[in-house]
């Protein structure tokens, strides 16, 4: 994998220690560990997800505290900026254009690497990034289309968020209508997010601890350690351990998704998900392991396991404080025209 991972002259690859494919290594008390470790994880992962998750419970929450529930999604959050000034239309030409960047470098890294790229945890996170933005286009391009439609076009996007913000809206029909038609006419109310919708919000917090994840390992603990092997590192693998973040900034910097802290549980699954699948692998063929940490030879594969899995609370905090940043930073420079949820 010269490509992708460093030069020809200088390359790299984990040796293989002992036989992954015997019984003998699987049968021992480190993997036994490390397996309730894993399940654990999933499980706690999906309780938290089935309390949380999704709409239902947003009437009781309303009538509870008047707040609404953690795990609830309006339809145009999916694909509206965060700023009332910005256009949809920008968002979606982002997220087209960060979409087929993304997946060029894919398709580049698979014709000259082979498929096997997928077999390491930084091409599952950037595949899962690439369809990210490519969902994000689809929706805006809805967004956008729904936006048009809309009698008035762009006066009617800002009276909605007007009507928000709890603001009165001048009807300019208002004065062909009866007296008592303003009190029987119903307040208009926000559609919640589709399956699509979700699934989209899902996998925005999913990348934005996957990404973290991979791109502080790769550049604290990986190349670190490559340094001392002479490997010299080309532009591709850089800028595959780059232009995920930046492009998952951006769209962080744009768009009007929440952050609930329950979502990690997501993050948790999915790298619980690809560690599950290594094994799977490493039972049935005799193979190194993409990452040494993995390896259940060695007498410290549970702490090492335990190491990565708390690993993922500060990278998914990492970017809990950007969005803490982002409320911050844009209520105070555009306090009329940030509509974020915080």
């Amino acid at each position: 994998m010269s490509f992708s991972t460093g030069s020809p002259r200088n390359s790299w690859q984990p040796i293989m220690t002992v036989d992954t494919a015997t019984p003998s290594y699987w049968l021992n008390w480190r993997f036994l560990v490390c397996a309730v470790c894993v399940v654990a994880s999933m499980i706690s992962a999906l309780i938290v997800i089935l309390k949380y998750e999704g709409p239902r419970n947003s009437e009781q929450g309303s009538r509870e505290d008047g707040e609404e529930p953690a795990g609830l999604l309006y339809e145009d959050e999916v694909w509206k900026p965060c700023l009332k000034g910005i256009h949809p239309a920008w968002l979606l030409a982002f997220r087209v254009v960060a979409f087929f960047v993304l997946l060029v470098l894919v398709i580049l890294n698979v014709a000259v690497d082979g498929g096997d790229i997928f077999y390491y945890y930084t091409q599952w996170t950037f595949t899962l990034i690439t369809l990210y933005f490519g969902l994000g286009s689809l929706l805006s391009m809805y967004g956008c289309f729904q936006n048009h439609n809309k009698v008035g076009g762009e006066e009617t996007y800002k009276e909605t968020f007007d009507a928000e913000q709890g603001t009165s809206v001048k009807n300019p029909n208002a004065s062909k209508v009866g007296k008592h038609s303003r009190s029987d006419q119903p307040r208009q109310v926000r559609q919640t997010a589709g399956l699509w919708g979700y699934i989209f919000q899902i996998v925005f917090q999913m990348n934005a601890g996957a990404v973290m994840l991979t791109d502080c390992v790769f550049w604290l603990l990986i190349v670190p350690f490559l340094e001392t092997k002479d490997y010299d590192l080309n532009f591709f693998i850089i800028n595959m351990h780059t232009i995920n973040a930046v492009f998952l900034l951006v769209d962080t910097a744009l768009n009007c998704l929440r952050f609930p802290w329950f979502r990690i549980a997501y993050f948790f699954l999915w790298t619980a998900i690809y560690v599950v699948f290594q094994w799977i692998v490493h039972a049935c063929f005799s193979l190194w392991w993409p990452y040494p940490f993995l390896d259940l030879s060695s007498p410290f594969a549970p702490l090492w396991y335990s190491s990565v899995g708390l690993m993922h609370i500060p990278c998914f905090g990492i970017f809990v404080l950007v969005m803490k940043m982002k409320h911050s930073l844009f209520s105070k420079w555009f306090p009329r025209s940030y509509q974020c949820v915080r």
